[in-house]
Order: structure tokens, then sequence, then C-alpha cells
């Protein structure tokens, strides 16, 4: 792992990323869609590149020279099949071809665990992918495109199913910070959580070991949203939750739906986000961490959120998906 491309750098789990590769020495070549977030990157000690994933031509340039790629770029919402499957999809797939006629060797992909369906058993490696919203649809059907590629080519893949990643820029915490959060449902189902930090060395740990296949990871302990902002209360009382019906959480994305159509662009309120809030998808512990020889540096939510509230005195920052720049 000598010459890297990381897609979604700008984004929320792509710049943490980015930020471990630099420490270590790396200087990453990180690929731009939206020049206004530029800024974010750019005092980092890495090469920067125009890229999209609809444009074949800058995802050939974007890859020339790269052995190794981080694939987390796309539209990061809960929206329907047919608004994601353009850069999920043919965009990931468009991503590979490149990489393979540029000689790329590892590939890791940031996939998601809602390949899952509602269970409450929880997933470990013999679990079989039920998606029950179009973001995990995609998601398993992009890994699928991706191995059947990557596996013609020679390429070792990763795909990682990243549970509820969270840290000082995600979107949970910019509520946090503002003073509210409205929860759509009872918080009692229970759901694997990961520290942004381990989210990404995770990420790198598969592509250094050369590590093929795929597979969920949480931390230690799958936790139920109640127990989550009990942690986060305990630490940063000055928010509340406001938890409303799940129907009524439906009901609002239903309305809101024509309005972000007419936008255009992604949406955090989306009927998918409120079932995917509401869903059983526990993680065993240690799936994946013992394979990587790795020890998740916050082993639970009791050490990461208080680490997240630190982290979130240090910088302002603008989640993509409420950044309207271009």
């Amino acid at each position: 792992m000598k010459n890297i491309l990381v897609t979604g750098a700008t984004g929320f789990i792509g710049y943490e990323l980015a930020c471990q590769l630099v420490a270590r020495g790396l200087r990453p070549r990180l690929m731009v869609r939206r020049p206004g977030r530029a800024p974010l990157i750019a005092p980092l000690d890495a090469d920067l590149v125009q890229g999209d994933l609809l444009s074949e031509p800058s995802l050939r340039r974007a890859v020339e020279g790269v052995d190794t790629v981080f694939h987390l770029g796309a539209r990061a919402s809960f929206e329907s099949y047919r608004q994601l499957a353009p850069t999920h999809l043919h965009g990931s797939e468009r991503l590979m071809r490149a990489a393979i006629d540029a000689g790329v060797q590892t590939f890791v992909y940031a996939s998601s665990l809602f390949v899952y369906g509602n269970t409450t058993d929880p997933i470990d490696e013999t679990t079989v992918p039920r998606p029950a919203l179009d973001y995990g649809r995609v998601k398993i059907e992009t890994e699928t495109r991706l191995r059947a590629l990557a596996d013609g080519a020679g390429i070792t893949l990763a795909c990682i199913r990243l549970p509820h990643v969270y840290g000082a820029q995600s979107v949970l915490f910019h509520q946090v910070r503002k003073g509210l959060v409205i929860f759509p449902g009872t918080m009692r189902n229970r759901c694997g959580h990961l520290h942004v930090v381990d989210a990404a060395r995770v990420m790198i740990a598969a592509a250094e070991k050369c590590w093929s296949g795929d597979r969920a990871v949480a931390d230690d302990e799958s936790v139920d949203w109640r127990q989550f902002f009990l942690v986060l209360k305990a630490s940063y009382p000055r928010f509340r939750v406001l938890r409303i019906p799940e129907w009524l959480g439906h009901l609002g994305a239903t309305l809101a739906t024509p309005f972000v159509r007419l936008r255009g662009s992604p949406s955090l309120y989306t009927r998918g986000t409120v079932t995917g809030f509401n869903l059983n998808i526990p993680v065993k512990p240690r799936l994946l961490w013992s394979e990587l020889g790795l020890e998740p540096e916050f082993s639970t939510i009791i050490e990461g959120i208080p680490a997240v509230l630190d982290g979130s005195l240090r910088f302002r920052w603008q989640h993509p998906m409420l950044d309207r720049r271009s």
C-alpha cells in the first residue's frame, strides 16, 4: 500500500481515513467531486484530484498510478433505489473497471450493515443478507458486481459492512450540538455502533493485510438507542431527545418527499431513514477484528462517546449532507 486513492474524502468517514493515512506518513490522492468542499482537506499533506463517479474519464485519471483504492464516495442517503443506483452501483462499477485497467491491486469498499434485515440474533459470518432498505439493496448489489469484476482481474476486494458510525463530524452529533435530536421510533432496537476512528482503522488494516471478503464490523457491545442517548446525556446533558412514533416519522418523510425531489440534492429525511433507525441489527463482538489482528480503540460507546465530545471542541465541520455548496 503505497500509492493510494480515496473517494469520498470530504465525507464524514473518508475525511478520518485520509487523516489517518497522512498520519502514517503516506501521501494519498483524494478525489473531490464538489470543489466547494475541497478546503476541508486542503491542509492535509495529500494530492487532490477532481473526480466524479458519473464521469469515466475523471475516474481513469484519478486511479492512474494507484495500487490501492479506498472507495467511500457515493450518494450518502437512505433514498430510493433509483436515486442511489447511479453513484453507488454504476459509479462503483466504473471505478472498479478503471482500477483494473490501471493495475490496482487492492480495493476496499465501504459497504453497510443495512445489507441485512431485521434480526434479534447478532450478525456473524453466516448471516445471509436480506436488506429491508433500498440503501441496503443497492449496497449488496454493488458488492456482488465489484466481487465479480475483482475476481476476474485478480484484485483483492474487501467489502467492510459498517454499522452506525458516530463521530464529531456526524449528522447525529451536529443535532446534539444544536440541542435537539428527533427520533422516530421506540429506541428499543439494538444495533451495531462504531467510532469513526475505528471505522477508518479497520479499512486501513484490511488493505494492509490484503484481506479479501465481506464482513460486518462493530464495537464490542451492540446497544439500543435508548442506551446510546443515556450514555451521551450523562456526559453532555445540554440536549434533549424528542421521541415521536415511527408511523409519524414515516408520514412526515412521505409528505416531505415531493419538496425534497424539487430541491434535487440528497436528503436526510426519508422513509428509509425512519426504517433504518428502527431495525434490529446487532453484530457479534470481535467479528472481523480478530481476522485483522486488531483491537478497537473504543471498545464500547462508554469510551467512544466522551471522545467524540472532546473532538467536537477542536474544529468546525459541516457534514456533506448539510453543505449546499457545489
